[in-house]
């Protein structure tokens, strides 16, 4: 003070009238220190302490900076430019330049941290003192997340407009020449399948139809196929119309899932629809209605039909082996009530089907026709309710309940069947990185037969049962890098009609070499309870199980997509009895067993030609099981040795027209011949079936639809009857089977009104 004199006083007596008018304290009291009469004197010495100190600031605030420097490259050392580096909570950063370096400066001190961000990588998180951040070496993973990532495929075809591993579409279900809407019969297109026409389920890698189960939203189907006659082919009880997606696992499936020794078709309803609309149909065999509303986040879908055969029997009638007295009549419906939070969708499907049928059928061990009557009733309803957590934690929880009469009429005898089913699932899944995520749950199932037979004398014999089947499961994907992965699993079973616990484990590996190929190994054990025909009768029985052994490759790139798996099955205390078909006085035991392996090889190609989009599939089967009635280990009926099939589709745009052509060929299928030496050692003729369809679009919403399936009349033999006692040359007297009629037409309507008056049911045909 005193060197500056009374410049400087008059300068802080300025200066601190200007601080109280702001209500700003002064440091040191200073201001009060003043002379009153200074503050007139000059202010050129407070003008160079202000400059003064900003200067020092400035200085102190720059000396304080710290640099942060390092580089950024992947696993193998290779720079990664473009990167994202910056301290956390603030805004200061840089990018990697093309030799992975950077460097920025920064005035935050202490304990901070460094975040490294870049597309198709993980995030990359360093804690530490910024002192600390110079010349770091940071290597990047791979995110498992992007699109070029490694997936768990083997045994499994996906069928989904957003699975990267899809096979099918959803519309390929309803497109496919001689499917006819039918899901299963687009699925026998599909390499692990054989078509057994006279049956009509899923057969699959030498298993039998009731080795494959089907669920929806993850909860089970009872009886997913509509009942009919002997020889006479089914269909899937289910309309493809409200379905997002399917996944088919031909093998090696997900712990979540037992009760199958051979494959699980998992059927998923569609969340959100996308508009309202209404589709009209009709058919040459019947007629349906569908219509979807929508209210904000909830809508609700209906799908009905009737089918009746009498018309088309009346015009084109059934000429081999069967007489109908009442045609095949059914009336179905379907609903989906869905209502969707910002975190939670809940879902309640309900399924009604209503089906009878009074056909007389020829039989080499009667004089006359058999007659064969049929009564089905079956009603089914599937709830489903999935949350979202916030911390990657999602709970799903769902019940199904099925109620199934057949009133069966057999000459003059009658058998009265009820079954009531039910399950309750609960699973929990949590997503701890895009590494690794684990899921668990139980479930719980039900089911109570009652079958009552009454003779032509008014006897009655009375069989059934009631189990309780409890399960648990734990499963885990593991990602290693974007080139390999695991699933991890394991589920178990306890069965209280059997009184049995089993232990199955589940795992899977896939490495991805390159771009566009992978492949990928399965392994699993998988159990079974007995069939109801069997079960019915006795309970002293153990699960019958089947071990699964893969090795998948699968190629996709541009449209094409190459697959071939090579498989082994191991099939052990298969259930054998000493009849020809189970009854109540029957023997039974578990000390069955068999094998299947084989090859399974799918192509397809929807960009190389214009329009045209096409698959080829081929199998190679080898098995053999001792089970049921069999003497020894031999090849069941229903598995040829080889099976070919060929789907072509293509869009004609001066007729505006779809039309496709679908072959299958299976090559003789076993069967026994009492009047030879040996078991199962003929085959039939192989069966050869050429279908085609044309879709043309009479304008926008309104189509003509057209098909015939064995478009050739191709007369197939599936397996010969052979009389119980010889004739009287020794010689037992022998019976084609073979379908009702060779080929099969439709013809078909369809009108979709839409809000966006553009919408059709080409995609359901």
């Amino acid at each position: 003070m005193l060197i500056f004199g009374s410049e400087l006083q008059s300068e802080i007596c300025h200066f601190n009238s200007a601080v109280k008018n702001h209500n700003w304290v002064f440091p040191f009291g200073m201001a009060k220190q003043v002379d009153p009469i200074l503050c007139h004197q000059k202010r050129t010495v407070m003008k160079i302490i202000i400059n003064l100190v900003t200067f020092l600031l400035y200085t102190g605030a720059v000396f304080s900076q710290q640099t942060i420097t390092g580089k950024i490259t992947d696993a193998k050392n290779n720079p990664i430019a473009g990167a994202n580096i910056y301290l956390e909570g603030t805004y200061d950063g840089a990018s990697s330049d093309e030799n992975g370096n950077f460097s920025f400066e920064t005035t935050e001190e202490g304990l901070q941290t460094l975040v490294v961000s870049m597309l198709s990588y993980e995030s990359h998180y360093e804690a530490g003192d910024v002192s600390y951040f110079r010349d770091l070496h940071i290597k990047l993973v791979e995110s498992v997340n992007s699109l070029t990532g490694v997936t768990l495929t083997a045994g499994t075809f996906e069928a989904g407009d957003n699975s990267k591993v899809s096979v099918l579409k959803p519309l390929d279900i309803v497109t496919t020449a001689g499917a006819a809407g039918d899901f299963v019969a687009a699925l026998q297109t599909l390499p692990g399948t054989t078509t057994v026409n006279e049956d009509g389920r899923l057969f699959v890698r030498g298993g039998t139809a009731g080795e494959t189960q089907v669920f929806i939203d993850g909860l089970r189907v009872f009886q997913p196929f509509n009942a009919t006659a002997n020889n006479t082919p089914t269909r899937g009880r289910f309309s493809p119309f409200l379905f997002k997606g399917i996944s088919f696992s031909t093998g090696g499936y997900s712990a979540e899932y037992g009760q199958a020794l051979s494959s699980v078709l998992l059927l998923n309803t569609t969340d959100v629809p996308l508009q309202e609309k209404t589709d009209i149909s009709i058919m040459s065999v019947g007629g349906g209605l569908g219509h979807t509303e929508i209210w904000g986040d909830q809508s609700f879908s209906i799908n009905t039909s009737y089918m009746n055969l009498a018309p088309y029997e009346a015009l084109i009638p059934s000429t081999q082996g069967v007489r109908w007295n009442s045609p095949y009549e059914s009336i179905s419906g379907e609903t989906v009530f869905r209502s969707k939070g910002e975190k939670s969708m809940f879902k309640l499907y309900t399924g009604f089907n209503h089906a009878n049928l009074d056909i007389d059928q020829e039989d080499i061990n009667f004089d006359d026709y058999v007659r064969f009557r049929l009564k089905n009733n079956n009603l089914y309803f599937n709830s489903s309710y999935k949350y979202y957590f916030e911390n990657d934690w999602s709970l799903t929880s769902g019940a199904s309940i099925a109620w199934d009469t057949n009133d069966i009429g057999i000459q003059e005898n009658r058998v009265d069947a009820k079954e009531t089913s039910s399950h309750i699932k609960v699973k929990a899944r949590k997503n701890f990185s895009n590494r690794f995520d684990l899921s668990f749950g139980t479930e719980y199932f039900n089911t109570k037969y009652d079958e009552t037979y009454t003779d032509l004398n008014n006897d009655e014999f009375y069989s059934g049962y009631n189990d309780g089947l409890w399960a648990a499961f734990v499963e885990s994907d593991i990602f290693l890098s974007n080139k390999f992965a695991m699933k991890l699993g394991v589920r178990g079973t306890q069965s209280s009609l059997l009184d049995e616990f089993k232990v199955s484990p589940r795992v899977s590996l896939a490495y991805k070499p390159g771009e566009d190929g992978q492949f990928s190994l399965a392994y699993g054990d998988f159990f079974q309870r007995p069939l109801t025909e069997v079960v019915k009768f006795d309970q002293d029985l153990q699960m019958e199980k089947a071990s699964h052994y893969i090795l998948n490759y699968q190629y996709i790139n541009n449209g094409k997509t190459f697959r071939t798996e090579l498989y082994y099955k191991d099939y052990d205390r298969l259930v054998k009895y000493d009849t020809d078909v189970p009854q109540f006085n029957t023997d039974y035991n578990n000390f069955g067993g068999g094998y299947a392996k084989g090859i399974d090889v799918f192509w397809r190609d929807s960009k190389s030609i214009e329009n045209l989009d096409y698959w080829f599939s081929y199998s190679f089967l080898d098995t053999e099981r001792d089970y049921q009635n069999f003497p020894q280990k031999a090849t069941p009926n229903f598995a040829p040795k080889h099976n070919v099939s060929l789907v072509t589709k293509y869009w004609v745009d001066k007729l505006r027209s779809q039309v496709g052509l679908s072959y299958s060929y299976g090559s003789g299928r076993p069967y026994h011949n009492p009047n030879a030496l040996g078991f199962m050692q003929e085959r039939t003729k192989s069966y050869n079936n050429l279908s085609f369809n044309w879709a043309y679009l009479i304008d926008q919403q309104k189509i003509l639809y057209f098909s015939v399936s064995n478009l050739l009349g191709i007369n197939n033999v599936s397996d010969y009857q052979y009389a119980n006692t010889p004739n009287g040359d020794g010689v037992y007297d022998r019976r084609a089977i073979t379908p009702p009629a060779d080929s099969f037409f439709f013809v078909g309507f369809f009108w979709t009104i839409s809000s966006d008056g553009k919408s059709n049911q080409l995609d359901n045909l």
